[in-house]
């Protein structure tokens, strides 16, 4: 009975040794966690930055990597388009040479790229990649990038906001001017029952101004169109 009670008791003696290494191995691997936007629209020929962000358990350091990837629509083939290490690697081969660029910083936990002069045979899935040695067990975020043509209705929006900003001030001004016009004319009625005329010298000035802030709001409004 003593013997059989020998082996139980190590048993539960483990249990707390066993419970420590467990949660110490769900930690390392969720102690580097890396997030991306999952979907990403740019416009032909506009420049698109593709975020991507991390947090690491360990201090920063010269093993540091970074690896993104990219794979076409309804392909399994993956490309490498960038790599970091203390330095930045774009890639020089492929349908991306030259136009990757380093817009992170490992320091900020920032490890975001930046493509230039996309098209539409751009879209498709990058995934985003980090090791900060120990911490190399982590997740990968991958980003949908869809790329089109900017069209006709989204060159109108910004036109009429464009034809707003520069109506609504011409707008106020016509109105201030008519305003003040309405408050002349009343000063004048009574003017003119006390026997006060204007000189020819006081109304040539006012109609002077009146037509160039007049003039300068047509002017303002012929631009935008």
């Amino acid at each position: 009975m003593q013997q059989s009670g020998v082996p139980g008791s190590r048993g539960c003696a483990l249990c707390p040794l066993l419970g420590v290494l467990f949660f110490q191995g769900v930690y390392v691997v969720f102690s580097l966690e890396i997030k991306a936007d999952a979907h990403v629209r740019g416009y032909v020929g506009e420049n698109i930055k593709l975020r991507c962000t991390f947090k690491s358990s360990s201090s920063v350091t010269d093993k540091l990597t970074i690896d993104w990837t990219y794979r076409p629509p309804s392909s399994s083939r993956t490309e490498s388009i960038f790599h970091y290490q203390s330095f930045q690697y774009p890639t020089t081969a492929g349908t991306f040479r030259d136009r990757i660029s380093w817009v992170g910083d490992v320091y900020k936990g920032d490890a975001s790229i930046s493509i230039s002069n996309p098209t539409m045979k751009d879209n498709g899935t990058f995934s985003c990649a980090v090791k900060n040695p120990p911490d190399v067990h982590h997740n990968i975020p991958v980003t949908e990038l869809t790329v089109t043509e900017r069209g006709f209705g989204t060159m109108l929006s910004s036109v009429a906001l464009l034809s707003i900003l520069v109506f609504i001030p011409s707008t106020v001004v016509v109105i201030l001017l008519l305003v003040r016009m309405g408050r002349k004319s009343a000063g004048l009625k009574k003017r003119s029952k006390s026997g006060y005329k204007k000189s020819s010298i006081e109304v040539s000035d006012e109609i002077q101004t009146m037509k160039r802030h007049i003039d300068g709001s047509l002017h303002d409004r012929r631009r935008v169109t």
